[in-house]
């Protein structure tokens, strides 16, 4: 698959330079908090397959997390997927420093430094899912499985309702 040249993100890159394939899916983003539901709203998706991605801490370590953004992140389940104790989110500020990315637009790869990625079971139950391409109003969509390799990622029941 060819390079996008200018909407290339550090993401599409990182899918482009695998061979993975996958679609990109621009929206208008308003930019308020739910952006991954806005995404889906604005997609016309059901929101169990648009994936939200999150920064958490596992016992102080860096964790990126996706689950559908029809739901919540279990943190006790995420930490125990980790093999740890405790699990908290990342202060957002501290989601962008390590990612590189906005919130809001946080891609699961690509980010400044290689974090490790659980990713919600639920994924397996569809054909393809949607998440961020790397920045705010850019959707990717992918294979689970593609998803799952590109980014190294356990799979672990890690979301909520």
């Amino acid at each position: 698959m060819a390079r996008r040249a200018a909407a290339a993100t550090p993401a599409l890159v990182a899918l482009d330079d695998a061979g993975v394939p996958y679609t990109t899916h621009p929206y208008a983003a308003p930019g308020r908090a739910a952006y991954g539901t806005e995404a889906a709203d604005a997609l016309g998706l059901d929101p169990r397959r648009v994936l939200k991605t999150l920064v958490a801490e596992v016992d102080g370590r860096p964790v990126l997390a996706m689950v559908p953004v029809a739901g919540t992140l279990d943190l006790k389940a995420l930490a125990a997927a980790c093999g740890g104790k405790r699990a908290v989110m990342a202060d957002p500020a501290v989601a962008q420093r390590l990612t590189g990315y906005v919130v809001g637009g946080i891609a699961p790869l690509g980010g400044r430094q290689p974090l490790d990625v659980v990713i919600d079971l639920s994924v397996a139950e569809h054909g393809s899912v949607f998440c961020s391409a790397g920045r705010r109003g850019l959707q990717m969509e992918l294979a689970p499985d593609d998803l799952v390799a590109a980014t190294g990622a356990e799979l672990a029941e890690i979301g909520a309702g």
